[in-house]
């Protein structure tokens, strides 16, 4: 089952006495983030917050909060995470929320071999490696590229790969 309501980052800090909001953005950007209207404190959506005005610095996002005016105010909200509501999130086809990804079942695409639970997903830059955890507590880093990661079935809860040499063998 989906989460409805995705960690989208944490507060951080104040800028200015304004009752302006420092955000280390959780997804893939301050730019992504910058997109939404209405962000929320709870993982219900019980805690509905309307965005102001926002701006990038650099990787972090600048928010005016609707009801937070002051710099104590802002402080207050130092620590807390903020929620997005997953309709109201645009991402291109064959792009995935990190939250979605995390505990698919990894199979081999060809053998249909088991090599574990997605674990984490580790952002390098150049691409995204995910952590696969082996039944036997071993962890495993495979490059989420195309030619490695052939179908990825959210509905099923499955990851098939095609790995190369010497990720989860013993290559010499």
């Amino acid at each position: 089952m989906f989460k409805q309501f995705l960690e989208a980052g944490k507060i951080v800090g104040t800028h200015g006495v304004h009752g302006e909001l420092r955000v280390n953005p959780w997804c893939d950007s301050a730019e992504f983030l910058k997109q939404f209207h209405i962000l929320y404190f709870d993982d219900k959506g019980d805690m509905p917050i309307k965005v102001i005005s926002s701006r990038m610095q650099k990787k972090q996002l600048f928010l005016l909060l609707e009801g937070i005016d002051t710099v104590e105010e802002a402080d207050a909200c130092h620590g807390k995470i903020l929620y997005l509501d997953r309709k109201d999130a645009h991402i291109p086809q064959g792009r995935y929320f990190i939250q979605d990804l995390i505990g698919l079942e990894v199979y081999d695409a060809d053998t249909f071999v088991y090599y574990g639970t997605l674990t984490d997903v580790l952002r390098t830059g150049a691409n995204d490696v995910y952590q696969v955890t082996s039944l036997d507590r071993k962890n495993y880093l495979v490059p989420a590229i195309d030619s490695i990661i052939r179908t990825i079935d959210l509905g099923k809860g499955k990851m098939l790969i095609r790995p190369i040499k010497g990720i989860f063998d013993d290559a010499d």
